[in-house]
This record gives C-alpha cells, structure tokens and sequence, in this order.
C-alpha cells in the first residue's frame, strides 16, 4: 500500500509540476504583456550577494539550503504587513494569505503578485519537487506544494530567511479616532524605583 501511495504521489507532484511551472505565454499578446509587466531584474554577482546578505541569508537564497524546520523568525509571525524578497525586495507575499501548515515553515496559499514569484522543476530529492524564487533576482525562497488550503490548494512553504518582514502602516490599519475633549497636559512625576 505504501508503494502504491508513493507512486501515486510522485505521479500526483509531476503532473502538479508540469501544470504549474508554466513558461511565458507563448501567443504575441502574452509576450507584450508578459515584457511590459515584468519586474526589472536584480542581477548582481556571488561576492556582492554575499557581502549584501548574512551568511545564512546567502546559503539559503543562493545556494538553495533549507533553514532547519521550526526556526525561522516569521513561521510564528501574525503580524499584518508584507513579506519581501530578503535580497531585492520585491513584494512576494502578504500576510492575509499566510497559514498555519504545521510544517516548520512559514506557508503561504499565494504570491501577493504572481509577476515577483517564479518556480521550477525541482529534481535533488528522491521525490520530484516545484521550487520556487524571487523573478526579481532568483533568489531560492523554497517549495510550492499542492496541498494547500481554499482557495487555491497550494502550499508556498518559503524560508524566513529568505524574507524580510514590512509592517502595514499604522494609519494604514487604525482609523484615527476623532479627538472629543482636550488632551491632559503630561504628568511631570517619575514612578519611584527600588
């Protein structure tokens, strides 16, 4: 039964690969507007990546390592904001599509933008994979697997230390409320310490 499963799923994530990684649309019109909706591309070289990143940072967006599960700084995260690529900053994910998957990574259920995320076939592991990168500079930012949550079933499974975390503006989250009465002038008394 196992063997069976195993083949099943292989056969499942090929079929998921060969439908999801898709390359620009071939017909002229998906050509224009696949060259005037592209990001501006981030090319800088391995010694410059490796000045400009921490040496974790590099390893994983570079290098294509894997943070240890349950380590990155964001998996827990519920903050409201945006995750951007760690190297160009280019707006990748946005915390309304982020979810718990149980798997030690921060996951996703889709890029803010499908224009800034690009995958790949992914043939290193035993069991064929979908990578995903930044478009902007191929940063490696992890995997996509189809086993995600409504309302696309799939499940961005993405390094923290391939993000970097920017806050929705306050005033952006928090109507300012109407001032009613004048403020209190500040106490001038300090609280005593021990």
């Amino acid at each position: 039964m196992h063997h069976r499963f195993a083949i099943t799923g292989t056969a499942t994530i090929l079929l998921f690969a060969s439908c999801f990684c898709l390359a620009p649309s071939s017909s002229a019109q998906g050509q224009e507007t696949a060259a005037t909706d592209a990001p501006r591309r981030v090319v800088k070289s391995d010694r410059e990546w490796a000045k400009q990143l921490t040496h974790a940072q590099y390893l994983v967006t570079r290098l294509k390592y894997t943070e240890p599960a349950f380590s990155g700084k964001y998996l827990n995260s519920h903050s409201k904001g945006t995750y951007n690529c760690v190297c160009c900053g280019a707006p990748l994910f946005s915390s309304r599509t982020k979810f718990h998957s149980g798997t030690g990574w921060p996951s996703f259920y889709q890029p803010l933008d499908e224009k800034f995320v690009a995958t790949a076939p992914d043939h290193e592991m035993a069991e064929p994979r979908v990578e995903v990168t930044c478009s902007t500079c191929g940063a490696h930012l992890g995997h996509v697997f189809p086993d995600g949550p409504p309302p696309t079933g799939l499940r961005f499974c993405v390094n923290s230390l391939a993000l970097k975390f920017s806050p929705a503006s306050a005033s952006a989250a928090k109507p300012k409320a109407k001032a009613t009465h004048a403020a209190k002038p500040k106490s001038t008394a300090h609280k005593a310490t021990k």
